[in-house]
């Protein structure tokens, strides 16, 4: 869901060498062509005639050249790092390696034009190259959804939000994986010049001018690959593996012989979410696998995946997918092949999700029907939208 927040601070007044509509797209060597040309179709292209107001783009090296992207394809940036001196909204829109550090020249430049007052957005990995640059320290944030445990131990002091789409945080803005940096590059459309702008500019991309929802419903359950040498590696993979009982974070903390408050710190570490909060995500992705892929009733759907009753399964599923279990099973079965029958024992539909396991940092296929459209996720920061949040109790889900 795009989200928008309060920013933590007054946003620092924009310096008079640089100018609003001036956006400069910085690129790298090894980043992937899609991403990194979301911003240079909605910036650099003048679509006046259909009402969309016009900006300058500077697209710049952020090193070296040539700059080589996917496919073997090599670029010639007409502009340097000094480019960016002039642009009031400096765009990252990839970066090559999550492993890797960024050019400090880069960072340096990113830097100055933070605190001159420009506005500085990462989409998808780009926010890889902020938190480098120190300018997500103490900011929500967000980035595709399978690098967010990565975003979330390499830089702890970010408060990284793998559900959401996007992240507006006043002068630093962060969104998810490819079609997310459409969806952030249109959200700045509409704050610079309004609605029927960015409307109109959706109408020219084929797009929605707004989609609902966040990235829950493409999360995988595979773990983060950092966890796998990790204490907490043996009592994620327990949880997983025994869905169908009730248990509690409370019984977590317990396996891995810590306090809850010390198991909370080092779960939201590892994996970027709140224990609970993961608990409650992986009940609602084994209810769907289920829901798709055998034929037991949504109360027998609720038991075995650790639900208290079918009123908990509901409530959860609905904020996650904005959907009923019923209404999600019925447009699966809509859209399910001719001849594709669903596996009724419990051991044939869970063993693809065990298999699934084994492929930590493989992104899966999306988990839902597309016509259902995006699910109506819980929101950390989404104060004002009137949208449900995670509930904190500390029972178990």
């Amino acid at each position: 869901m795009n989200q928008d927040s309060a920013a933590p601070e007054a946003a620092r007044k924009l310096s008079g060498r640089r100018r609003r509509e001036v956006v400069a797209v910085l690129l790298f060597s090894g980043g992937p062509i899609f991403e990194s040309s979301i911003p240079l179709s909605v910036f650099g292209i003048d679509r006046q005639d259909a009402g969309v107001p016009r900006y300058r783009l500077l697209v710049c090296a952020g090193e070296e050249g040539p700059l080589r992207t996917t496919g073997g394809l090599e670029l010639t940036a007409p502009y340097g790092l000094e480019a960016i001196g002039r642009a009031g909204t400096v765009v990252v829109p990839a970066w090559r390696s999550i492993t890797s550090p960024p050019p400090p020249e880069a960072l340096d430049a990113l830097r100055r034009a933070h605190e001159e007052g420009a506005r500085i957005v990462g989409l998808c990995t780009g926010a890889f190259v902020l938190a480098a640059a120190g300018l997500l320290d103490g900011r929500p944030a967000t980035t595709h959804w399978m690098y967010a445990p990565t975003l979330a131990k390499r830089y702890p002091s970010v408060h990284v939000d793998p559900r959401e789409l996007f992240v507006d945080d006043g002068d630093v803005l962060t969104s998810a994986g490819t079609a997310a940096g459409i969806d952030l590059c249109l959200h700045i459309v509409r704050t610079d010049h309004g609605t029927e702008a960015a409307g109109a500019l959706a109408r020219r991309l084929v797009v929605p001018p707004r989609r609902s929802g966040g990235q829950e419903r493409y999360l995988d359950r595979s773990l983060p690959e950092e966890i796998g040498s990790d204490p907490l590696a043996e009592v994620v993979s327990w949880a997983l593996e025994h869905l169908h009982e009730q248990f509690d974070v409370e019984t977590l903390a317990a396996r891995a012989y810590m306090s809850r408050r010390t198991f909370d710190r080092r779960f939201r570490s590892l994996t970027g979410s709140a224990p609970l909060q993961w608990l409650i995500t992986q009940r609602v992705l084994q209810a769907q696998r289920l829901l798709e892929t055998s034929d037991y009733s949504v109360d027998e759907v609720a038991g075995r995946c650790g639900f208290r009753s079918p009123v908990a399964l509901r409530g959860h599923f609905r904020r996650q997918l904005g959907s009923s279990p019923a209404a999600y099973r019925a447009a699966y079965r809509v859209r399910r092949p001719q001849g594709e029958s669903a596996p009724t024992s419990v051991v044939e539909s869970v063993v693809p999700i065990q298999a699934r396991r084994t492929t930590a940092g493989i992104p899966g296929s999306p988990v839902g029907p597309p016509e259902l459209g995006r699910p109506t996720a819980p929101q950390a920061y989404a104060a004002g939208h009137g949208r449900p949040s995670l509930p904190g109790q500390r029972s178990a889900p």
